[in-house]
């Protein structure tokens, strides 16, 4: 049975778990040729083995030629590049415990969430795009974040970089429109990857699902999902958008949460 990626061939970044690698086995179901490209070689080149037909990169997001040979050596090997994930971003401990309010910031984590989240891209669209044209036209979709479209008390770096990619989405989209690329942001909520599920507390799990409209909280299998249709032709009229998929976090008012405890007490149940 033939699949709506078939003979296409697809690059995610930050490929190595997560969102990324829920998206690679996604579009690989579909029937697109993927290549997994992550900075951490061997964790991406494990995952590139559980899926038929992957293929696994290394690349460094902050260097330019990285960037240059990974999309010429893509085509080189497969003829042609038809979709982009721009999926890594930098967000590990280290990187959290300094990207803090912005009296307190650490000037070297606003450099490096820029250098990866942003830039690094930039520099994938910036090299994938003109194969994309020579093939007759691709998608890139790019992972954003509620922290680029809602402010928080930390993560400065992190939030202004997301912010600046769902900009670099509507570039792209309407520089390169005509020519058959169009470009896509996922604005992504919370959602339980591995890392999400060991890192967070039990207890701040159910303050971010009180805060959902759905009644439970996401699955990276959920992203890749919108994934592989923002890839397919399914989506050919939608290009330049920041598509919310966060569980009905930014659709409502922020004392939603508070005001279904109170009318759960009054007795009413819900708002």
């Amino acid at each position: 049975m033939s699949g709506k990626l078939d003979n296409r061939v697809a690059i995610i970044t930050g490929a190595a778990g997560g969102i990324g690698a829920a998206s690679a086995r996604r579009l690989a179901v579909d029937g697109a040729t993927v290549i997994l490209a992550d900075i951490d070689a061997k964790a991406v080149e494990g995952v590139a083995a559980t899926i038929a037909g992957a293929v696994a990169f290394a690349v460094d997001l902050t260097d330019e030629e990285s960037v240059r040979s990974l999309a010429s050596t893509v085509t080189q090997r497969f003829g042609r590049i038809d979709i982009l994930h721009n999926n890594a971003a930098i967000q590990n401990d280290a990187q959290r415990q300094k990207d803090l309010d912005v009296v307190n910031l650490d000037v070297a984590a606003w450099d490096m969430a820029m250098a990866v989240n942003v830039r690094g891209a930039m520099l994938m669209s910036k090299y994938v795009i003109p194969h994309m044209i020579a093939g007759g036209g691709g998608s890139i979709i790019h992972s954003a974040s509620g922290f680029g479209v809602q402010g928080e008390a930390t993560l400065t770096a992190y939030g202004a970089s997301k912010a600046a990619l769902i900009q670099l989405n509507r570039m792209i989209a309407t520089q390169y429109g005509k020519q058959n690329v169009r470009s896509n942001c996922m604005v992504i909520g919370f959602v339980l990857t591995p890392l999400a599920v060991e890192s967070t507390p039990d207890v701040v799990k159910d303050i971010l699902l009180s805060h959902h409209l759905t009644p439970e909280l996401g699955q990276p299998e959920d992203i890749a999902n919108l994934v592989a249709f923002l890839a397919s032709d399914e989506s050919k009229f939608i290009t330049g958008a920041a598509i919310p998929i966060d569980g009905g976090v930014t659709a409502h008012q922020p004392s939603y949460a508070d005001f279904q405890k109170l009318f759960a007490a009054m007795g009413s149940g819900k708002l």
